[in-house]
């Protein structure tokens, strides 16, 4: 344990503010939450690159370390290139950050507790190596499985030897952690199903800050004047990655096919390596607006103008993780479109809050009909935020979070 009053962790980190990641938010609620509660945290990471301007990165390329949260977090960064779109590019630089991550990680002794996500799939590992040769526990936040997820999205195959490494990582990162965090039950099957002792995984599902998250009136909605979008229509909102997983052509295909419905109209905000190719097809598409993302700061404005919001993905890509802006549209109270495989955890959590239809992937007409069912009688698939509220609110998550860093940290765990 650490001499001073607090206990320390070590958050190993690929992306960090001010980097924006589907799981930023989520790490900033557990670092203020461990922090609230006599904690101090360490975050080891890269020069930031995901989402900032040229100007930001030069900002930070020789702040090596800087201190946030009043003085309770220091954060040491080291230098990596600049993350490119080219698969190989990008490879290379994890791979660097993995190990540029463990020869100074490695040097973290006086901490209690390591922690780290999913993201890139080897982060895990060296995390693992890590936590190992300091001898502390690790908790790993596993967000999507990998190599599952490679197969799902159609990167290789089964057989392949890329998914063939990929099991290693998989199996040995599994190994090194004290406690793995998943978000779904059927992600815990599929950890047990490959070995994993049942007593190593917390469920903690992803979260939403219900008092930031919530609906807004259409009448008091700036955007809808903003993008000169007339809010007397029925909204069709797609807000997202558009990349090789989501299968976004068929928002096109819907668009196209409910065109005839003067009282449709369809909103896109993305990004991500296919944003650019969607956007030059869009241009056939006169019930059709697209942009770019916006701030996180805009999300209860961004889907509340929707009536229907959607959620796409490829077949198969669905049984790999639990999309986490679920959630955020569920919080503004907006009925979800969905198509996405049909045994999966998205379609289970869509029938049992009673918050919109789920039909098979890559079928346009079947999310037509799913759009029109719901549009017909928006009252019965309005039902979200109350089960957020219940089942998925800030406090309730986190606060299973602090308990096993306590839990782990008070019994002192190590590799011994």
């Amino acid at each position: 344990m650490s001499t001073g009053m607090r206990k320390k962790a070590l958050f190993l980190d690929s992306y960090f503010y001010p980097e924006s990641t589907s799981f930023s938010h989520l790490e900033d609620d557990i670092i203020n939450c461990l922090i609230d509660n006599e904690y101090s945290i360490e975050v080891l990471c890269p020069t930031p690159t995901r989402g900032i301007d040229e100007r930001t990165r030069k900002a930070y390329r020789n702040k090596k370390d800087e201190f946030l949260y009043d003085g309770k977090v220091h954060v040491k960064r080291f230098y990596v290139p600049r993350e490119r779109k080219n698969v190989f590019l990008r490879a290379l630089r994890y791979f660097i950050c993995n190990i540029k991550t463990y020869f100074v990680g490695k040097k973290y002794k006086n901490v209690d507790i390591v922690f780290s996500n999913s993201t890139p799939p080897t982060q895990g590992l060296i995390a693992g190596f890590i936590a190992k040769k300091i001898n502390k526990p690790f908790v790993y936040s596993l967000q999507d499985i990998f190599p599952d997820s490679l197969i799902a999205s159609g990167i290789c195959k089964e057989r392949s030897l890329l998914y063939k490494i990929g099991q290693r990582i998989e199996k040995k990162t599994y190994t090194l952690c004290s406690k793995i965090i998943t978000i779904t039950q059927s992600m815990k099957s599929n950890l047990i199903g490959k070995g994993v002792d049942e007593d190593r995984i917390l469920i903690v599902s992803n979260w939403v800050d219900t008092e930031l998250i919530k609906p807004v009136k259409k009448s008091v909605n700036c955007l809808f004047n903003e993008f000169h979008i007339d809010k007397n229509k029925k909204i069709v909102l797609y807000a997202g990655n558009i990349g090789e997983a989501q299968g976004a052509d068929i928002i096109l295909d819907t668009a196209n096919l409910l065109s005839a419905k003067k009282d449709i109209f369809f909103v896109v905000f993305g990004g991500g390596n296919g944003f650019e190719d969607f956007k030059i097809k869009a241009r056939k598409l006169d019930n059709l607006f697209v942009h770019d993302l916006l701030p996180q700061d805009k999300v209860s404005y961004v889907y509340s103008m929707a009536d229907v919001a959607l959620i796409i993905c490829k077949a198969g890509v669905g049984k790999a993780g639990m999309p986490s802006k679920t959630w955020n549209i569920m919080a503004c109270n907006v009925p979800i479109a969905a198509s996405f495989d049909i045994d999966s955890d998205l379609n289970s959590v869509l029938k049992q809050s009673s918050s919109g239809l789920c039909v098979e992937p890559n079928n346009a007409s079947e999310l037509c009909q799913a759009i029109l069912t719901i549009c017909d009688n928006p009252a019965r698939f309005s039902n979200g935020r109350p089960f957020i509220e219940q089942n998925c609110s800030k406090r309730r998550c986190v606060t299973k979070i602090l308990l096993e860093f306590d839990k782990l940290t008070r019994k002192g765990e190590s590799y011994d």
